[in-house]
């Protein structure tokens, strides 16, 4: 027996096994960060583009408030432009493999916003136009880097997407924020001249590091076959997950802040609180994903828990004062974050062979009905009551997508709990 503090004869080559297994280790890390980074980076963009203009249009525009209906205008055509183009551009990413989707993308927004930033967006009809050109081309890269973190984060799918999702919730919190500064300071030329910059930096980030994937093969598919795959528990259950969290984000950065002002509490803290909302959403999601990715949390099982967070923190809302909000925005957050990158991964899991991209398109679309769908009924209900009561209603909707999604397939296996 060797005496008690002494290395064993293989003590050096163990040590040494550990040491290269970390370096390794490192070395992949490093490999898939390079890989990855500037789709996490485009997502950024789309979610800064969109919120940052968006949450600077009710301000004054060239002398004068925007009447609502032209607000309301302005604010859809760039969700407009993407829910029609996106199943398109999913398909092209499949035909023609999605990095020169991405990087076309990438480019055709700093494209928009330079030409916006140049001619200026001094009226109306220049600022739609600048908005509609944004959303067609944030169209093309959205759900190609979707498509793109499936398939290069293959075996961390769930790590991959919670990733990508809290860069997004990053640019949600830095788009309001910033573009409200940067329009104050600036007007909308700047802040299309720093949205155009931080297009064009993640086009070339993207042009330098990300590597060729190639069209993966592909077998026909008719419109039959189409019509399956997108009426397939297994497309519906994640899909309907997205619509639900993307109705509550959406419906909590816009309708918290209304509550918190009808509280009575300053727009410094309502901001704080949407704040808190995304931060919280932008640090669960990678634990969720690394979660999904050693098996300890399932698609049917982790949405249920998700959307039933997210409900209960729709339903704190209606507490009065800052600890409700403050409860909504952390239950929101949480719920979010957590329901998110499961469903992107269980979508990246169950695509048919050379269909990703338009699989991802064709989910977007949940998501972007979830994020019209959530406000409106907010406040449609608020109209007639409160937005406390318009926040209960979505709450009791995302707690039945919980159900649904968190319901086991007949004869399906244990594993997707």
């Amino acid at each position: 027996m060797e005496p008690t503090g002494h290395p064993g004869p293989n003590a050096g080559e163990d040590g040494a096994m550990d040491a290269d297994e970390c370096a390794e280790g490192d070395r992949n890390r490093s490999a898939r960060w390079r890989r990855l980074g500037p789709l996490y980076a485009a997502g950024f963009t789309t979610a800064f583009g969109a919120h940052g203009i968006a949450a600077s249009l009710g301000a004054r525009h060239s002398g004068h408030v925007l009447p609502l209906f032209t607000l309301g205008a302005l604010l859809a055509v760039y969700d407009g432009a993407e829910i029609i183009l996106k199943p398109v551009f999913g398909t092209l990413a499949d035909r023609i493999g999605p990095r020169p989707v991405v990087l076309g993308g990438l480019v055709a927004f700093a494209v928009a916003s330079a030409t916006a930033a140049v001619f200026g967006a001094t009226n109306t009809g220049a600022l739609a136009g600048a908005r509609l050109a944004q959303g067609a081309a944030a169209s093309a890269f959205s759900p190609a880097a979707s498509a793109m973190v499936a398939r290069i984060g293959a075996g961390r799918t769930g790590h991959a997407f919670g990733s990508y999702g809290a860069w997004k919730s990053v640019g949600y919190v830095l788009g309001p924020l910033l573009g409200g500064a940067i329009t104050w300071w600036g007007g909308f030329p700047a802040l299309f001249t720093v949205l155009a910059a931080v297009a064009a930096a993640g086009a070339v980030w993207v042009a330098v590091s990300v590597p060729a994937v190639p069209p993966a093969p592909r077998q026909r598919q008719t419109l039959l076959d189409l019509v399956r795959r997108l009426t397939d528990r297994d497309f519906l259950r994640p899909t309907l997950a997205l619509a639900a969290t993307t109705a509550a984000l959406s419906a909590g950065v816009g309708f918290l802040p209304v509550h918190g002002r009808t509280a009575g509490l300053s727009s410094v803290v309502t901001g704080a609180v949407v704040s808190l909302l995304a931060c919280c959403a932008a640090l669960v999601q990678p634990l969720a994903g690394r979660a999904h990715d050693r098996g300890r949390l399932g698609l049917r099982g982790g949405s249920a828990l998700g959307l039933g967070l997210t409900a209960v923190g729709l339903a704190a809302a209606a507490l009065p004062g800052v600890p409700g909000l403050v409860a909504s925005a952390v239950g929101i957050g949480t719920g979010v974050g957590m329901a998110t990158p499961l469903g992107f991964a269980a979508l990246a899991a169950t695509a048919p062979a050379g269909r990703m991209g338009r699989t991802m398109g064709a989910a977007e679309l949940g998501r972007e009905a979830g994020d019209a769908g959530g406000p409106l009924l907010v406040g449609a209900v608020a109209a007639s009551a409160s937005p406390a009561v318009g926040m209960l209603a979505l709450a009791g909707a995302v707690a039945v997508a919980g159900l649904a999604t968190g319901v086991r397939r007949e004869g399906a296996s244990h594993g997707g709990g």
